[in-house]
């Protein structure tokens, strides 16, 4: 009798030694699959939904009928003795020919999923961005049908305009995950390098929030020709609010002006009374005018210091600083003789306004 039950467990171990040799066999033989396969794990999907995916993506096509029935049924226990048959990172994984089934389960485990690169632009304004991201191939249009204020609360930042709060830089995403996962991003992004910058801003600035301070960010992002120049930009658009001149920025009118412009700032476009409009109302306009980068808000923040109230473009990039209306008038003779007759306009316009409208407190 102890023979036959010693000759019993033999075979059950020899069994269990051959399961274990076949089961290793197959958790690192490579699955025969002939092309790359994108397989997407969607929240919530644990291993048994996963390795569905992974056949209903192309692996069924590509693999022998054993080799599926394997891979199905197999993958779980694979998982499960792994404690991964929950714990599976939502993503949109790369299969390639020669992974196995362990290695598989690696991929998911280590959250390796493929991503693609989105690059937010500065100086763009946020509807720019908004088609770019909307067009992206590697996105899942999540927010394509909301309003700009849906949008806005949808990423936590209810009633607050989109324009400027997204931090401009190249974002890597995993791939077919959404928009709003991406704007979230980018908007706490800018939330945190702003509070920065904010914290460490130079004393006597006439800013009142750190949104004034990224509205003026912005103006010096789009009146900027030369890095170098932002500083000296800066100082000139914070000379005129502290005395309470008006800003007479061009690129507020155009983005007062909206789809509409065509590129030909007109005097009509001047005289015409928007929020935007820094000719005919004093102060800052009511959002920023497009996505300044952090060297733009470092400039409104730390201004350099300068008597400089007028600039005039040199025509190669550059500006002319002055600090009289009778020295800008001759730079504008200078740099604009042979300027535009609708670019000569805006120049006498910038030099006409010297009186203080407005005072602000200073922070």
């Amino acid at each position: 009798m102890r023979r036959v039950l010693g000759f019993f467990l033999w075979i059950c171990l020899l069994l269990l030694a051959a399961g274990g040799a076949a089961a290793h066999y197959w958790m690192t033989r490579p699955l025969p699959l002939r092309e790359a396969l994108e397989v997407r794990v969607r929240p919530g999907m644990g291993a048994r939904d996963t390795v569905h995916a992974l056949i209903a993506a192309g692996a069924g096509r590509q693999l022998q009928k054993e080799d599926v029935w394997l891979l199905r049924h197999g993958f779980f226990w694979l998982a499960r003795l792994y404690g991964r048959e929950w714990r599976i990172r939502a993503g949109t994984y790369g299969v390639t020919p020669g992974i196995t089934p362990l290695g598989f389960l690696d991929l998911l485990k280590k959250g390796k999923a493929l991503q693609v690169e989105v690059r937010l632009i500065e100086g763009w304004t946020f509807r720019e961005w908004q088609r770019k991201v909307t067009a992206h191939p590697g996105l899942e249009h999540d927010a394509k049908d909301l309003t700009e204020q849906e949008l806005m609360a949808e990423i936590g930042f209810p009633g607050v305009p989109p324009e400027g709060m997204f931090f401009p830089d190249t974002y890597y995403v995993d791939k077919y995950s959404g928009e709003l996962a991406l704007y979230r991003r980018a908007a706490r992004e800018m939330r945190a390098r702003l509070e920065r910058e904010w914290q460490s801003r130079a004393r006597g600035l006439p800013y009142r929030s750190p949104y004034e301070a990224l509205i003026m960010a912005s103006i010096v992002e789009k009146e900027t020709g030369r890095a170098e120049e932002r500083g000296l930009v800066a100082g000139v658009f914070v000379n005129r609010l502290a005395i309470g001149m008006r800003l007479q920025t061009d690129p507020a009118v155009i983005y007062g002006v909206g789809a509409s412009f065509d590129g030909n700032l007109k005097k009509s476009h001047l005289l015409t009374d928007t929020d935007y409009n820094t000719y005919t109302r004093a102060g800052l306009p009511p959002t920023p005018i497009a996505t300044p980068s952090l060297a733009s808000m470092k400039a409104a923040l730390h201004p350099e210091k300068t008597n400089a109230l007028y600039f005039v473009a040199k025509g190669d990039g550059s500006s002319f600083f002055s600090e009289t209306l009778q020295a800008h008038n001759q730079a504008v003779n200078q740099y604009q003789r042979r300027a535009p007759r609708a670019a000569r306009t805006v120049e006498r316009r910038i030099a006409a306004d010297k009186k203080p409208r407005r005072r602000y407190k200073r922070s």
